[in-house]
């Protein structure tokens, strides 16, 4: 496996190095290719990501990322969109898990279900005009867009209880139509049973009722915004992997920001970007690694090994390192 490694900023330049020492621990061939991309790049060279980066990118089988600053400045190109887009990763997966002992904000953990968001389109089209008086952001639905979201969609769905809801605002944005009337199609073809549920009363009882739902198909800023509040559920945004999936290339980062408040302290939960290398393995066909850290990193929590967020001791670097050393130890 040739991987790139990008730590990013903030954080990132902390979790990362956790979650490489936990995939270093399982033994397996991967040649790492570390990238510097994001604000701190930008700071120094002008350039949060340049063309050069994007063929480093496209050389590598898959990418693991640690987070990075967006200022406010206009003329700051965005890495993550601008990686989704040239890379053309159309799915991003975010799995929300419940992780014993870990508690949210209820005291039954009996829910499991993943949010399904189309990448490349909606509002993140990156097809804004700017002006002093007026601002504009275009929102962009495509039939192919959203077919292949919903096709992605009903296929984790086939895998899991066979049940799909499809999250939407067609009553207000028009728009919304094509992408309701898309998935509802995809899933009848499928054999899916589906739903639908308008975006704002979706929020509300997927905090009340998350044990109701399984896989969530929806658009790029809805499945942003929900999949971040969906932290609340499990304990915080550092319990949050992702992937980033296309037809040919693959991309895995925590949910969470650069958090620049916390970074340089070691205080950073690593485990959003050690489950996020364990859904990278399960993409590379490494199942039995994945499973791996999985049962390592149950074992860490449950013996108490976690960062103050989780109401732990543990620095960053120690979480990565306790249960990379349990790996070791299975595998010998």
């Amino acid at each position: 496996m040739k991987l790139a490694v990008v730590e990013g900023d903030g954080i990132g330049k902390e979790v990362i190095p956790a979650a490489i020492e936990v995939l270093d621990s399982l033994g397996l061939d991967v040649e790492k290719i570390p990238l510097e991309l994001g604000y701190g790049k930008w700071e120094r060279t002008g350039s949060a990501i340049t063309d050069e980066d994007i063929s480093i990118l496209k050389s590598c089988d898959c990418i693991l990322f640690g987070a990075v600053t967006t200022p406010p400045d206009p003329n700051y190109k965005s890495v993550l969109l601008t990686i989704r887009k040239e890379l053309d990763m159309y799915a991003n997966i975010r799995p929300i898990r419940p992780l014993p002992p870990v508690k949210g904000i209820y005291e039954s953990n009996d829910f499991n279900f993943i949010i399904v968001r189309e990448n490349t389109e909606g509002l993140y089209s990156g097809i804004e005009e700017i002006g002093s008086d007026v601002s504009t952001t275009t929102r962009v639905i495509t039939r192919k867009g959203s077919k292949r979201i919903a096709d992605y969609a009903c296929k984790l769905a086939k895998n899991r209880m066979n049940k799909l809801t499809i999250v939407h605002k067609s009553n207000v944005m028009k728009s919304d139509k094509l992408f309701l009337d898309v998935c509802r199609q995809a899933a009848a073809d499928e054999g899916i049973l589906s739903r639908d549920e308008l975006v704002d009363s979706f929020a509300y009882n997927l905090i009340t009722s998350p044990w109701n739902y399984d896989v969530i198909v929806t658009t790029n800023l809805f499945g942003d915004i929900l999949s971040d509040m969906s932290g609340a559920l499990v304990g915080g945004l550092g319990l949050l992997p992702s992937a980033n999936i296309g037809d040919r290339y693959a991309f895995f980062e925590p949910v969470h920001g650069s958090a620049p408040d916390i970074a340089g302290r070691n205080i950073a939960n690593p485990i959003a970007a050690i489950l996020s290398l364990k859904m990278l393995l399960e993409w590379h066909g490494d199942i039995a690694e994945a499973a791996i850290v999985d049962e390592a990193l149950g074992i860490a929590l449950n013996m108490g090994i976690c960062t103050p967020d989780l109401g732990g001791r543990n620095t960053t670097s120690e979480v990565g390192n306790l249960i990379a050393k349990y790996i070791r130890t299975k595998m010998e």
